[in-house]
C-alpha cells in the first residue's frame, strides 16, 4: 500500500550499509547500462561496410543531403560508359609496314634466283625470314612460279597491304582484317596465287591506330563531371537499411549523417556517464534520507524497486535506438505508476525524474523525449491518485496519451519537417503509449504486490468486500466479533484521516484483525448469548488466558490459509502489542494471594510485537477504545474524552508506541477523532411505549 514517505520509521542502523551497498550496485548498473556498447550513444551502432543490419535501421528524423558516395557511383559509372580513345590512322606505320614487305619480296626474289642453290637450301633460306613465317605448302608454290607469276603476286601483294593499312587498324581488329584479307586479292589469280598473296601481306599488317590514355582519361573526366550532384532524403521513421541486409557504402554514408553510427567511446563519454549517474545516485540518497518511503526500510522491497527500475532502463537504451517510432510507443511512464501504486507519490515522482534522465542521455533527440516521459509521467501519477477503482488506472493511461500528443505538438511539429501520415503515426504512437503504461502497471502491481506481501488499493478494495469467504466465514462464526470489527474499522479510519494515515489499510486491517476468534468463537464475550455459562469460568487463568490469546496466531494462520497480503498480518499480531490479558492475570494474582512472584506473567502476554506503524497503533488505540466503551458505557462526553485519554496512557506507559513515529498532535488528534466518532455511536436511546394491543414498542411522537 502506498506510503506517504515522510512518515515511515526510521530505518535500523543494519540497514544503511546494505542500502548504501544496493545504490552504489543500482548506481554502477545504471553507469554501465550507458556506456556500454549499445548505449554509450543510444542512437548510434558500431557498423561498418559489410556488416550485416542487426535490426531495421530508421531514420529519426526527416533529413535531405547531397550523397557524395551515391555521386560518386553514378559519376564512375558515367565514365565507364566512355569507350576508348584511339589516334588518328598513322601512315608512317603503313609505310614502314609496305617497305618491309618489299625488302622481304626482293629476298624472296634473290632467292628464286639464285642458281647455285638447291630446292633444299632455297627453302631453308625462306623459313630464316625473320618478318613473316611461310607455310611449307606456301614455300613450294613460291618457288615453283615463274617469273612472271611471281611478278604479278608481289604487285597484288603490295597492293592488297596498301589497301589494308590506309584504314584505321587498332590491336583488337587486327585478327579480323587478317581473316578479310583473302577477300581483297584480285580475282584474276588463281586460288593458289591468291592463297600466297594472303598469306605474304597478313604477315606485315599491324596496329596503325594506337590506344591513348591520356585522350580516354581526358574523356572519361569529361563525362563523369557532367553528372549533377545527387541528393538523398530520408523521412522520419522510413528505414534506411532493413534488418539482415548488408550495408553499402551508401548506406553507411546515411547512417553517419543520421547519427546512426558510434564512434568509437572516448574518456569524454564515459566522464559524462559517470557525472549523470553519480549525481543521480547522490541525489535519490539524500532525498530518501529526509522523505523516507516505505520500501527504503525493506531489503526485498529497495532491491526489487531497483530491479523494476534498471529493468526499464536497459528496456529503453536497447530498444529506442534506431527509431523514430518505437521511442514515443515505449510505455516508461508505467515505472511511475507502479511506483505510485505500490509505494507512494513522492517516492514515484523522484524516481521517474531519475530514470527519465538516464533514459534520454545521449539521445540526439533528448529534449523531445525527456518532456514527452517526464510530464506524462508526472501528470499522470497526479491523476492515478489512490488509485482506489481500475478506473485510475485507465484514467491514467488516457492522460498519458493526451499528454504525449500534447508534447509532441510543442516540441516535434513546430521543429520538424514531417507529413500528416508521420503526425498522426506519432499521435498513434502516444495514445498506445498510454494504454500500454496503464496495462503494464495493472499487471506488475499484481505479480509484485504477491512477490513482496505488499497491499494495493485495489487489493485492499477486493478483500473488504462482504462477500469475501474468510469475511462470510468470521460473520457466521463470530458475528459478535465481527460487529466488534466494523465498529473498531470505522473508529480507526477516522482517525487515520485526521492524522494523514493510510485510512484505507486501517479499515482494512481492523476488519481482519480479529478474525482469528472465529477458531473459537465461545471463548470472547461479545459471541456468548446471554444467560448462557461462560467456557472460562471452568478454566484457571493459565488456561483461559492461553485460549485468548490464540485468536492472534489463529488469525495468522486463516490469513495464510485464505491468501491475506502480508501487511494485514501486521495487524494481527500487532493490535494487542506485547501486553498482558489483564482479567486473568488479576485473577491469577487473586489465586495467588496477591503474590507475583508465584505467576509467571509471561503466559498471559500477547506475542507481539508492538506496533511498527501509525496504522498498527490506530488500530490498538482504536480496538481498545471500543472494548471499554461498550463495557462502561460513558454518559457524558468528558468521560468520554477521560476513557479514550486513559486507553491512549496505557498504550505510552507500556511501551506500546515506541515505534510508531506518532507525534503528540497526532495522538491529540485520534483522541479527538475517537470522541466524535463515539459520540455518535454511544448516543442514548429514548425509550419507547409498548404498544396496547401488541405490547411492542413502538416509535415515539418527537413532535
Amino acid at each position: 500500500m502506498p506510503d506517504s514517505g515522510g512518515n515511515s520509521p526510521a530505518p535500523p542502523k543494519r540497514f544503511v550499509f546494505l542500502r548504501a551497498f544496493v545504490l552504489i550496485l543500482a548506481g554502477l548498473a545504471a553507469f554501465a547500462t550507458l556506456v556500454m556498447p549499445l548505449a554509450l550513444r543510444p542512437d548510434a551502432l558500431p557498423l561498418d561496410v559489410g556488416e550485416v543490419a542487426p535490426r531495421d535501421l530508421q531514420a529519426p528524423r526527416t533529413i535531405e543531403y547531397i550523397s557524395e558516395v551515391r555521386t560518386e557511383e553514378a559519376r564512375q559509372a558515367a565514365a565507364l560508359t566512355v569507350a576508348p580513345v584511339y589516334s588518328t590512322a598513322d601512315p608512317s606505320i603503313a609505310r614502314e609496314q609496305i617497305e618491309s614487305l618489299r625488302e622481304t619480296l626482293l629476298f624472296i626474289f634473290t632467292v628464286r634466283a639464285d642458281q647455285y642453290a638447291s630446292a633444299i637450301q632455297k627453302k631453308n633460306d625462306l623459313q630464316a625470314l625473320s618478318a613473316i613465317q611461310l607455310e611449307e605448302a606456301t614455300l613450294e608454290t613460291i618457288l615453283n612460279l615463274g617469273d612472271t607469276q611471281w611478278e604479278t603476286i608481289q604487285q597484288e601483294t603490295l597492293s592488297v597491304l596498301e589497301q589494308v593499312m590506309r584504314n584505321s587498324i587498332r590491336q583488337g581488329d587486327v585478327a579480323s582484317i587478317q581473316r578479310s584479307v583473302p577477300s581483297r586479292v584480285s580475282l584474276a589469280l588463281t586460288e593458289t596465287q591468291a592463297q600466297v598473296v594472303a598469306e605474304l601481306a597478313q604477315a606485315f599488317i599491324v596496329p596503325n591506330s594506337l590506344y591513348s590514355a591520356e585522350l580516354t582519361e581526358t574523356a572519361r573526366a569529361s563525362a563523369s563531371e557532367a553528372v549533377a550532384s545527387m541528393p538523398q532524403r530520408y523521412i522520419a521513421g522510413e528505414t534506411v537499411v532493413p534488418s539482415g541486409e548488408v550495408i553499402s557504402a551508401a548506406d553507411l554514408e546515411a547512417l553517419t549523417v543520421l547519427g546512426l553510427i558510434q564512434p568509437d567511446p572516448e574518456w569524454p563519454d564515459y566522464l559524462g556517464a559517470g557525472a549523470l549517474a553519480l549525481t543521480l545516485a547522490v541525489f535519490l540518497w539524500f532525498y530518501f534520507g529526509y522523505r523516507r518511503a516505505a520500501f527504503v526500510n525493506d531489503m526485498r522491497s529497495l532491491i526489487l524497486v531497483a530491479f523494476v527500475f534498471l529493468i526499464f532502463l536497459v528496456g529503453a537504451r536497447l530498444t529506442i535506438p534506431n527509431h523514430a517510432i518505437i521511442p514515443y510507443l515505449y510505455p516508461l511512464p508505467a515505472f511511475g505508476l507502479l511506483i505510485a501504486a505500490l509505494f507512494g507519490v513522492d517516492a514515484a515522482f523522484v524516481l521517474s525524474l531519475a530514470l527519465t534522465l538516464l533514459t534520454t542521455y545521449g539521445l540526439s533527440d533528448s529534449l523531445d523525449l525527456t518532456a514527452y516521459y517526464l510530464i506524462s509521467s508526472f501528470i499522470s501519477i497526479l491523476v492515478l491518485r489512490k488509485a482506489r477503482r481500475v478506473w485510475s488506472f485507465i484514467r491514467s493511461g488516457l492522460t498519458i496519451s493526451a499528454v504525449g500528443v500534447a508534447m509532441l505538438l510543442a516540441y516535434w511539429l513546430p521543429f520538424t519537417q514531417t507529413d500528416w501520415i508521420g503526425i498522426a503515426t506519432l499521435c498513434g504512437a502516444a495514445a498506445f503509449n498510454g494504454i500500454a503504461s496503464a496495462s503494464l502497471t495493472l499487471l506488475l502491481q499484481f505479480f509484485i504486490a504477491q512477490t513482496l506481501g505488499l497491499t494495493t488499493t485495489l487489493q485492499l478494495l477486493e478483500i473488504s468486500r462482504p462477500d469475501v469467504p474468510l469475511l462470510q466465514f468470521f460473520l457466521r462464526a463470530a458475528p459478535g466479533t465481527y460487529q466488534h470489527s466494523l465498529q473498531v474499522s470505522n473508529l480507526a479510519e477516522q482517525a487515520a484521516e485526521s492524522i494523514g494515515a493510510d485510512a484505507l489499510l486501517v479499515r482494512v486491517g481492523a476488519l481482519y484483525h480479529d478474525v482469528g476468534k472465529a477458531e473459537n468463537p465461545l471463548f470472547f464475550i461479545e459471541n456468548q448469548s446471554p444467560g448462557n455459562i461462560n467456557t472460562h469460568e471452568d478454566l484457571v487463568p493459565e488456561e483461559s488466558a492461553k485460549f485468548i490469546i490464540a485468536h492472534v496466531t489463529d488469525g495468522v494462520a486463516l490469513a495464510k490459509r485464505y491468501r491475506l497480503p502480508s501487511r494485514l498480518v501486521d495487524f494481527m499480531l500487532e493490535h494487542h502489542g506485547t501486553n498482558i490479558t489483564r482479567y486473568q492475570y488479576s485473577q491469577a494474582l487473586q489465586n495467588a494471594n496477591g503474590d507475583p512472584g508465584k505467576v509467571d506473567i509471561e503466559k498471559f502476554r500477547y506475542p507481539g510485537p508492538a506496533p511498527r506503524s501509525r496504522e498498527t497503533a490506530l488500530l490498538m488505540l482504536a480496538d481498545g477504545t471500543e472494548a471499554i466503551s461498550r463495557a462502561q458505557r460513558p454518559q457524558t462526553e468528558t468521560e468520554l474524552r477521560t476513557l479514550v485519554q486513559k486507553v491512549i496512557d496505557s498504550a505510552q506507559q507500556n511501551g506500546q508506541l515506541h515505534n510508531t513515529r506518532l507525534t503528540l498532535r497526532d495522538l491529540h488528534l485520534i483522541s479527538q477523532s475517537f470522541v466524535a466518532t463515539l459520540r455518535g455511536t454511544l448516543h442514548p436511546r429514548v425509550e419507547y411505549p409498548a404498544s396496547a394491543s401488541s405490547g411492542i414498542p413502538t416509535k415515539p411522537n418527537l413532535k
